[in-house]
This record gives structure tokens, sequence and C-alpha cells, in this order.
């Protein structure tokens, strides 16, 4: 227990400190409409994904979820983080991951384990939709208390959660994209990883001797290299990004941008923790204590944080 009152405790729980500095690499195929970005989050996918104790095709879920937000938040300018969250009504009720402007990623499900395990005996290996049900997939902005909230949202079609955002993309968006995400179990642990293609429009950048025809064709041509992709590909560490992105692409062309770092990035203290409990009465205090303690645990991190119940005086 720390000497540190709880409200001033801003200290990082004991949690993985870990950076992968080539997390996230942009490209872009010169003088053709098309850009990207190629996430791979290595160890740390296993890092993250061990927290919790899921089961492995709710670990598969969640670990796309975090290539998909990396992947997602290195694209826009912002200070704050970007998440992707889902509600449903399937054996995986809620799902978020999270990425700052920095990199730090997080991620939580909460898993109906009686739905899960009936879903499982009628179908062992069962996909995305599935596992979320009906309900919403959300892309949110947070910017703080100050900077007003930014949140799309679609309703969950499709198998997988490439194909969700896919749609989003281009029903809400209007943004031609490709999508592809990974996430597996490894000899060496975890891996989770994501390719995005956007289609940009002509302009900057674009061969101005291609005319819309010309544009479509080289959208298409990519969509075409992309599709030869493999999850053995994108998960495998000893398979360097640039060159991955080369064999991908190389016949057209491909350059990349500087790449950026991706960590483990929960954000609980005990100071967060203990501003929540000071927002309950003193009798739902007194109700939530066992033995003189009052023990919360992190969602994301799934660290668990004891508080003694003389420490906190409530509301009323």
């Amino acid at each position: 227990m720390s000497d540190i009152p709880d409200f001033l405790d801003h200290g990082r729980p004991a949690v993985p400190d870990l950076v992968v500095p080539r997390g996230v690499l942009g490209f872009h195929l010169p003088l053709r409409p098309v850009r990207g970005r190629l996430v791979r989050l290595g160890p740390l996918a296993d890092a993250l994904l061990t927290r919790h104790d899921h089961h492995p095709v709710v670990a598969r879920l969640v670990g796309e979820a975090l290539a998909l937000a990396a992947a997602l938040a290195t694209a826009l300018k912002f200070r704050g983080s970007f998440s992707v969250q889902s509600k449903g009504d399937g054996p995986v009720r809620t799902l978020l991951a999270d990425c700052t402007e920095l990199g730090a990623l997080r991620s939580y499900a909460r898993v109906d384990a009686e739905a899960l395990a009936a879903l499982l005996a009628r179908e062992p290996a069962p996909d995305a939709g599935a596992l979320m049900g009906n309900g919403y997939l959300a892309f949110s902005v947070d910017q703080g208390p100050d900077r007003e909230r930014h949140q799309g949202i679609v309703a969950i079609s499709g198998a997988s959660l490439a194909d969700m955002t896919g749609h989003y993309f281009e029903t809400s968006e209007q943004l031609r994209s490709f999508v592809y995400l990974a996430a597996a179990s490894t000899a060496d642990g975890w891996r989770a990883g994501a390719l995005v293609l956007e289609r940009i429009a002509g302009g900057g950048g674009v061969d101005p001797m291609l005319d819309a025809a010309g544009q479509e064709e080289s959208w298409r041509t990519a969509l075409t290299l992309a599709g030869t992709l493999t999850d053995g590909e994108l998960l495998d560490d000893a398979l360097p990004a640039e060159r991955l992105l080369f064999r991908l692409f190389g016949a057209e062309g491909v350059a990349t941008s500087a790449p950026r770092a991706l960590a483990f990035g929960c954000r609980c203290s005990r100071a967060r923790l203990a501003e929540i409990l000071e927002s309950f009465r003193a009798a739902e205090l007194d109700e939530m204590q066992t033995e003189g303690e009052i023990v919360m645990n992190c969602e994301f991190c799934n660290v668990g944080f004891g508080f003694p119940r003389t420490s906190l005086r409530g509301r009323g």
C-alpha cells in the first residue's frame, strides 16, 4: 500500500512497461490514389491480451480491435483517445479498444460466459458477428471535457470486424477502403496486426495524367495486391514491415513514412479510482466493503486496488 494519499497517488500500477517502436508504418503508392497503414503489435499484443483469461475466440476479437484502433487513430490529428467500441446482445456484450495520440493502447471485453458456452457448443469457431450479436459499433474521438466528442455509429453487420469497419467507411464516411485484421496465438505468444488502405481523391500526390478510369484501375490493382496478404505474413515478427509492404506493392512502388510507436497504455491509478469511489454515498461504500476494505478492479489492465473503508468519506 502506498504512503501517498489515494487522491494524490497517480502512480502507474505494476503492468508491463512495453513499447513497440515500429508498431505503425504509414505508406502510400506514389502517383496513385492509395494510402495506408500497416500495424503490427508484436509482443504488445500478448501483454495486452493475457491480462484477462478470455476464451481464444474472444481474445482474437479483442486483438483485432486493438490493431484496428491503432490503425485508425494514427490516421488522425488529435489529442486524447480514439476508441472502437461495440455493444450487442451476443456473448461479447461490450468490446472496447482505444489508442491515444501517443500510441498508448488498452482494451477490455465484457463476456456473458453462459451465452458464450452455448454459442461454442453450436459453433466451435464463431465469427465476430456471432460473438457480438445485434447492436452497434462506434468509432469515437475523445479530446477531453473541453472539446466536443466526435462519434460515428453503425449497426453491427457482417461476419468480421473488418467487414463492419468497411461498411462504416462506405456508408458513413463515403470513403472507399480495404481493411484486413488478424490476431492469433503463435509460438511466441499472441500477435495482432492490421492493413488498412484508403482511396484518396485525385489531386496532390496523384499522377495528373491519370484520368478517373486510370485512378479507378490503380485502386483496383492495389486491392488485388492487398488481397494476397496472409495472416502468417502479417503476424510474423521476423518479416520486417518494409519488406512486407514491398512484397505486396513493390510492382506499383511503395513509399513509407516515419514509423510510430505503440505501447501498453492503461491509464488507471489509485487517484482515478478513489475519485470514483468518493462519488458514492457513504451507505453504499459500507455495502461494498469486505472486512474493512473495498477492492476495485481495473477492467483494462485487470489490476485490483484495495482501499481501506476508513480512507473514503463518500457523499452524505
